[in-house]
C-alpha cells in the first residue's frame, strides 16, 4: 500500500491550530519515548478504528518496532479472525428460506464473496451449504465492505465455530485466547503483528462482550484476574497510552491495580503489585467535544476533582454531558486530549512518527471518505486473510 505523504501533509494543514499543536506534542512525546529505549501502548475500541484502516495501521506500527502494546476489544479479535475487512453481498434472508426470527432487523442476510480458495479451505473445517451460497448470488443484492466476520456466510460462522477451538487450546496452554488466534492469523492484523513480534495484544475487560461467541470464548479462556494483571502489566509498563475511540475507558487505564486514582488502594493494600499513572503520557483521540470541555475546566478550575472530593455528581456541577471515563482522564496531569476523526488523525501521528524515527512504513491508513481511503479498504479486503488454522495448530 503506497503511502502519500502529500495527502498525509494536507491532512494535517487542515487541522486546526490547537488540533495541531496538539497532534506535534504526541508525535515529539512518542519519538523522544522511543528514542530514549521507552514503551508506547495503545488502547482501541472497534468500529471506526477498523474501517478507516487504524487497526492495519497500528499493526503495522507494531511490526516495525513504533507500537510495543495493544489493549482492545473482543470484537477487534473477532474481525481480525476473519481478515479485519470483506466484501459482502446482501440479500433478503426471506427469500433463501430463514426463519425470519434469526435475522436482524432489515431482514438481511449476507454471503461473503471471496475466491472459491476461502470457501474451499471453510469447507475442510466446518460443512458449509454451498447450495444456499448458490443461491444467495443469484438474487439481487447490496454489495458493501464492512467489518469481516460477524453476520456473514460463511465467514461469520466459521469465526464463531474456530473460536471454541482457539478457547481450548488458550485454557490448556495457559495462553491468552487472542495470542492464540494471533498465531494463525495475517500479519498485518494486530493480533497477527503481536503474535509475530511478541508483543501483548489483550481485550480489556470493559470489553469483552463482542464479537458474538467470540467474546464470550476470550472471557472463559483467561480468568479476569490473571487478565486484569496482564493488562496491568502491559500500562504499567508504558510510557505513553493512546486511546483511540473507545469507551468505558477508565476501566481501561486505571482498573483494579492503579492507585493515583484510588482505585487500586485496596489491592496494594494487600500487597499486590500496583502502579500507577502519574508520569504517563495519556492520549485520547475522540470525537466527543465533552472531552475537551472537562479537561479543560480541571485545568482551569480543579472542577473534576473538587466534584471527586466533596461526592458531588459531575454530571451537575459542571453543567456538561459527563461520561464517567472523562474523571480520571481530566484528573491526569499527563492527559491530552485531540478532539478529531481517527481516520484523519491516525495516519499524520503514523507517518510523522515513522519520519522522526527513520522508520520506513509499508503501509499507511487514509480517511475512509477520499479516493486514497477507498483504495486502502479494498486493499484491505484483498490482502488481510482470514485466520490460518494450519498455521496456528503447526504452532501448537
Amino acid at each position: 500500500m503506497a503511502i502519500d505523504s502529500r495527502l498525509v501533509e494536507g491532512l494535517y494543514q487542515d487541522l486546526d491550530e490547537t488540533t495541531r499543536a496538539r497532534v506535534d506534542e504526541v508525535v515529539d512525546g512518542l519519538c523522544s519515548i522511543k528514542e530514549e529505549n521507552g514503551r508506547v501502548c495503545v488502547v482501541t475500541g472497534s468500529g471506526p478504528n477498523l474501517h478507516e484502516g487504524v487497526t492495519t495501521l497500528i499493526a503495522e506500527l507494531i511490526r516495525k518496532g513504533v507500537v510495543d502494546g495493544v489493549s482492545t476489544s473482543s470484537a477487534v479479535v473477532a474481525h481480525e479472525m476473519a481478515g479485519c475487512l470483506e466484501r459482502v453481498l446482501r440479500v433478503g434472508g426471506e427469500e433463501l428460506g430463514i426463519d425470519p426470527g434469526l435475522l436482524p432487523a432489515d431482514g438481511k442476510f449476507e454471503i461473503t464473496l471471496c475466491d472459491d480458495g476461502v470457501i474451499e479451505s471453510i469447507s475442510r473445517e466446518i460443512d458449509v451449504d454451498i447450495e444456499l451460497i448458490r443461491r444467495a448470488r443469484e438474487l439481487r443484492g447490496d454489495v458493501i465492505i464492512k467489518a469481516a466476520g460477524n453476520m456473514s456466510y460463511p465467514v461469520g460462522f466459521r469465526t464463531e465455530r474456530i473460536s471454541q477451538e482457539v478457547c481450548a487450546i488458550a485454557e490448556s496452554s495457559g495462553l491468552p485466547f487472542e495470542e492464540v488466534a494471533g498465531t494463525g492469523s495475517d500479519e498485518m492484523t494486530m493480533i497477527g503483528a503481536g503474535a509475530e513480534k511478541g508483543v501483548p495484544v489483550l481485550v480489556t475487560v470493559p470489553q469483552l462482550v463482542g464479537g458474538g461467541s467470540v467474546g464470550m470464548d476470550i472471557a472463559d479462556s483467561t480468568g479476569m484476574r490473571e487478565r486484569s494483571r496482564r493488562i496491568a502489566d502491559l500500562l504499567a509498563g508504558s510510557d505513553m497510552i493512546i486511546e483511540s475511540a473507545l469507551a468505558l475507558a477508565q476501566e481501561v487505564h486505571d482498573g483494579p491495580f492503579e492507585t493515583y486514582t484510588g482505585h487500586g488502594i485496596w489491592s496494594g493494600w494487600e500487597g499486590d503489585e500496583v502502579y500507577r499513572l502519574l508520569g504517563k503520557k495519556l492520549v485520547r483521540i475522540d470525537l466527543d467535544p465533552n472531552l475537551e470541555l472537562a479537561w479543560q475546566k480541571e485545568r482551569e478550575s480543579k472542577e473534576v476533582q473538587e466534584a471527586v472530593a466533596k461526592g458531588l455528581p459531575k454530571t451537575k456541577l459542571m453543567g456538561i454531558p459527563f461520561r464517567m471515563e472523562m474523571s480520571g482522564f481530566a484528573r491526569l496531569p499527563g492527559s491530552l486530549p485531540i478532539v478529531g476523526d481517527i481516520g484523519r488523525i491516525w495516519p499524520i501521528i503514523g507517518y510523522m512518527s515513522a519520519e522522526r524515527l527513520g522508520v520506513k512504513l509499508d503501509f499507511m491508513s487514509y480517511p475512509q471518505e477520499t479516493g486514497a481511503g477507498k483504495s486502502m479498504r479494498d486493499w484491505i479486503v484483498d490482502r488481510v486473510k482470514i485466520l490460518d488454522r494450519d498455521r496456528m495448530l503447526a504452532v501448537r
